[in-house]
């Protein structure tokens, strides 16, 4: 996968002297206050992406150059982050910063921050006729396509880093891949479409025709570029593991590529005839389509996954795919898309919800910190299914997951503040902050508000939430600890957790020959699911059976026979697999009995109805997210009256929670 910026404290990893460059005012951090609901204010508050915004010199060099260059030879970007030091903020580029240049081995500024704050604005300006948002929009749009080839052998694609001089630095320390950035199609290459496609759109209906053709000639320019790469390998698969993927992602990610989805969906509502647009959107729509997966089928419960380079990993950031299918689906009329999207708002952001929140990453169990680029594609995606054609139970569910801003997260604090716009890097799953406010998760925190603002029933629900008083949507229980037959061994690899798919719970597996076994103790309530989790070989390796100690068989997990790797960076797959039968509930014992050779990870089990209970200024909210293949009820973990809603978020009826709340089959209930 690409390179990314990781998540950590900057001020921990670079000298105090590299913090502040001369002259760089700062802001001050949001407190721990959460947001009342019913506020009558517009949550967004662009204060703090300006705070970051600095003026950039531009020079056209041959390949480089911009709109209105000779006569505005500056133009605007955003820091890429922004530590907080005690009561203010200190703006920073990325890596180590070279004092007698001032440059950073990174850069200042990156494309993947400018375009998306360019977005923002853009946003902004369409949302209130808000002429300074107009203004930075323009400025930033500038700034993009200056960092684009307009011309040569890489014309099309975008150089990643900027130093605040305007240099442009196009391999930076450490790599990020492709390297050069401008040598290949790239994320920042989709956020580029993304921007200009939505700019396109914005300054074509204000009639500033001669900007907006400006930004269509880029975007071409763009376009052409993913024709020369991704575009080029439509209709071709690419075997992940024994499955075929679509190879035309971009750099092999529905992530990357829904991304880019979004622009071609905004420059088509101004130029549906466009041919090369909509060629585009066509062939990406279904590649992304098809990385959709089954709401009924087990892990990872009707998600879209990002990546064709492992069956067993789902991250958060960057997940905008669902949104992207909705509105894409919408737009070109291809219902499947809308499904796609809908399965994963309706079954797998309540899985999401009712286990802690946007983790990071799901490899396949739910880790690593939660930020707000990854809390954002959970509150757009159930609201652009809704809107495509998904039920207003939905809507519900944007809210609650609208919730991590305000509070409920790991840390049980607000994340974002509507009184300066600044939203926390983000939480660890032991509960510490990140008080951090870099451009990313300043830009997307926006991007969710702009969301509330625009649908403040939405927006009523989120603000009100002020934390999780519980949740309950997986329980994970390491093969390790459990009982071991004579003949089996815990091993721990040499590489760590990391297996090139995936994360090995307790960075170790339990190898069980034939005829040996493992017993792991285990309290759910009836109709509960099992799913062993196994690093399974490609080769043909046996089965193991599954089965309660003195009571039914539950069903059988492959060992192996996952086939060619394909692309994937390892042989074998770490993705767990659900039992034909659901367990009887209570404490039981399990006992696994290989058929061969297994190697043991873990067993995940999720509740028959995983939920969610949250506290809010005016009381408790609850989500119920039912697993069952038949309807149940279960007891209510607070009182209050709501709605259950089948699997697509249609309403069936409205509940009281008494003693027990009903909930559908695979659909949820909501009480407040």
């Amino acid at each position: 996968m690409t390179t990314r910026r990781t998540f950590l404290t900057l001020s921990a990893a670079l000298p105090a002297t590299a913090l502040v460059a001369p002259g760089i005012a700062t802001g001050a951090p949001p407190s721990d206050t959460p947001v009342g609901g019913g506020r009558r204010n517009r949550l967004t508050n662009l204060d703090h992406l300006r705070f970051l915004l600095e003026e950039v010199p531009l020079v056209a060099d041959g390949t480089h150059t911009t709109y209105r260059i000779e006569h505005e030879p500056t133009a605007l970007a955003p820091w890429t982050y922004a530590d907080a030091d005690g009561a203010e903020f200190r703006r920073i580029g990325g890596g180590a910063l070279d004092p007698e240049t001032g440059y950073y081995s990174q850069g200042a500024y990156n494309a993947d921050d400018i375009s998306r704050a360019a977005v923002v604005f853009l946003r902004a300006w369409r949302a209130r006729g808000d002429r300074g948002s107009k203004e930075h929009a323009y400025q930033l749009l500038r700034t993009l396509t200056y960092l684009q080839n307009d011309s040569g052998p890489n014309a099309g694609r975008v150089v990643l880093w900027q130093q605040s001089d305007g240099t442009l630095n196009p391999s930076a320390e450490p790599v990020e891949l492709p390297d050069p950035s401008d040598s290949a199609e790239s994320y920042w290459l989709a956020r580029t479409v993304w921007a200009l496609g939505e700019g396109y759109a914005a300054f074509r209906r204000s009639g500033e025709r001669r900007f907006a053709d400006f930004l269509k000639e880029r975007l071409d320019l763009a376009v052409a570029a993913l024709e020369a790469e991704s575009l080029s390998r439509y209709g071709s698969w690419v075997t992940s593991d024994g499955v075929d993927l679509p190879d035309w992602l971009i750099t092999g990610g529905a992530d990357a590529t829904a991304e880019a989805m979004l622009g071609l969906v905004a420059a088509l509502e101004v130029g549906p005839k466009d041919r090369r647009l909509r060629r585009a959107l066509d062939r990406y729509g279904e590649g992304v389509a098809a990385m959709g997966t089954s709401r009924s089928g087990g892990w990872p419960f009707g998600a879209v996954l990002p990546w064709t380079g492992s069956l067993g990993f789902w991250h958060a950031w960057g997940g905008a795919a669902p949104e992207a299918l909705a509105r894409a689906g919408r737009a070109r009329h291809q219902r499947e898309w809308v499904r796609a999207a809908i399965a994963d708002a309706g079954t797998f952001t309540p899985q999401v919800l009712a286990s802690g929140g946007p983790s990071n990453a799901w490899a396949p169990v739910p880790a690593e910190a939660q930020i707000a680029y990854g809390a954002h594609g959970r509150v757009a995606g159930p609201l652009a299914a809704a809107e495509a054609g998904g039920g207003r139970g939905l809507r519900v569910v944007a809210g609650l997951a609208a919730g991590w801003f305000f509070g409920a997260n790991t840390a049980g604090i607000p994340t974002y503040d509507p009184e300066t716009g600044v939203t926390f890097d983000g939480v660890e799953t032991d509960g510490r902050v990140n008080r951090n406010s870099g451009a990313e998760s300043t830009i997307h925190g926006l991007l969710t508000m702009q969301l509330l603002d625009a649908h403040r029933d939405v927006a009523a629900l989120a603000t009100s939430i002020t934390g999780y008083a519980s949740f309950d949507g997986l329980q994970v229980l390491d093969a390790a600890a459990g009982t071991l037959s004579a003949g089996c061994t815990i091993v721990t690899p040499d590489g760590g957790a990391w297996t090139g798919e995936g994360n090995l719970v307790g960075g170790h597996y339990v190898s069980v020959p034939a005829g040996e076994w493992v017993e792991l103790d285990v309290d759910a309530a009836a109709g509960s699911w099992a799913l062993p989790l196994a690093w399974r070989t490609a080769e043909e390796a046996g089965d193991a059976e599954w089965a309660v100690v003195d009571g039914p068989v539950l069903g059988t997990s492959v060992n192996g026979s996952t086939g060619s790797a394909g692309l994937t960076e390892a042989e074998g797959s770490l993705i767990p697999q659900q039992l034909e039968q659901p367990l009887p509930g209570g404490v039981v014992r399990l006992r696994c009995t290989s058929r061969g050779e297994l190697r043991l990870n873990a067993l995940l089990v999720r509740p028959a109805v995983a939920t969610a209970h949250y506290t809010t200024t005016d009381g408790d909210a609850v989500l119920y997210a039912g697993a069952t293949p038949s309807g149940t009820e279960v007891p209510a973990l607070a009182p209050g009256t709501g709605r259950s809603y089948d699997a697509d978020g249609d309403p069936h009826r409205r509940v009281t929670a008494g003693s027990t709340v009903p909930v559908l089959a695979g659909g949820f209930t909501i009480t407040t």
